[in-house]
């Protein structure tokens, strides 16, 4: 089988090695982002799917625009029989679906229909789901909307972070990806559409969404830091200043009687009051300007006053 890769970041680097070792497939090409400027000194950056690719002596073709005439004599002349596009971060025009005979198969890291969007790993954890999953999936004209292909479940740990799911999820999709390619051109699969009424969403993040809300409960505001590591990670504002932090939910005793946001020091620890009578207790404090500390330094550097809190 003559494939295109189409991909851009860290999560679809395991599905492209598995594709490069697979005897039975040939990966022509490599599609993916432009470099771009990274790091405090903007240096010039390969995306992790080119370096792979050029390590593995692949071609590979990164246009400013996808849907672009240059774009679509590409793909008319690599004449693959299917491309797999993985987080390429591009909406893909409707004119170049139809090249491939098998379509554009992408994994997508949630049991669609659920989920759909930029960002379903950081918006399911976010919303306390305990189960995801990953979906292949028929790319169709609309967003995360076409015809289900393979799927498989996977359970979130109660502390795992975004970050941590998305590099377990990645492993455990590149097998997947393999799978649904092989049955596809074997005739053993039959695309299943989406229920269109159970579609739920996952906008990609901005900064503002890691705000902390001190009114939610303890455990809520966990979800929260957990879902939003490591960008835009979770942040409140302390004496005017952007405070980075990360904690866990306090065990408490009795109900914790103080207004949402309000910090509580417990001798050389340090918790914060939340919704719902809760509490979280604060590991580390990343003050703007400063550097990250432990709740331990940061009260004795801080002095807090009676009742003084984070900014809502």
């Amino acid at each position: 089988m003559r494939i295109v890769f189409c991909g851009t970041p860290e999560f679809a680097v395991p599905a492209l090695q598995a594709l490069l070792a697979a005897p039975d497939i040939t990966v022509a090409a490599v599609v993916t982002q432009p470099d771009r400027p990274a790091g405090r000194d903007q240096q010039w950056t390969a995306p992790p799917v080119k370096r792979v690719a050029l390590e593995a002596g692949v071609h590979v073709y990164q246009p400013e625009k996808i849907n672009s005439e240059s774009a679509h004599d590409f793909f008319r002349r690599q004449a693959p029989d299917a491309v797999v596009i993985i987080a390429y971060g591009k909406i893909i025009p409707a004119s170049l679906l139809s090249i491939p005979p098998l379509g554009w198969i992408n994994l997508h890291a949630s049991l669609l229909p659920k989920y759909r969007g930029a960002a379903p790993i950081q918006w399911a954890i976010i919303r306390g789901e305990t189960r995801t999953g990953l979906t292949t999936m028929k790319i169709d004209a609309g967003l995360d909307t076409g015809p289900i292909l393979l799927q498989k479940e996977i359970m979130i740990g109660p502390d795992e972070t975004a970050a941590e799911l998305a590099a377990r999820m990645a492993r455990e999709g590149a097998p997947l990806v393999l799978e649904t390619l092989r049955k596809l051109a074997a005739g053993e699969i039959v695309p299943v559409e989406q229920d269109h009424e159970q579609a739920t969403f996952a906008p990609m993040l901005k900064k503002e969404h890691g705000r902390i809300d001190w009114s939610q409960p303890a455990p809520q505001v966990y979800n929260h830091m957990r879902g939003v590591q490591p960008w835009p990670g979770a942040f409140s504002r302390f004496r005017g200043k952007l405070c980075h932090l990360w904690g866990r939910p306090a065990q408490l005793e009795r109900p914790v009687v103080a207004p949402p946001g309000t910090l509580l020091p417990r001798g050389e620890r340090l918790w914060v009051a939340c919704g719902e009578a809760t509490a979280l207790e604060l590991e580390t404090l990343h003050l703007e300007g400063r550097a990250r500390v432990s709740a331990a330094e940061f009260l004795r550097g801080a002095r807090l006053r009676p009742g003084e809190a984070f900014e809502s």
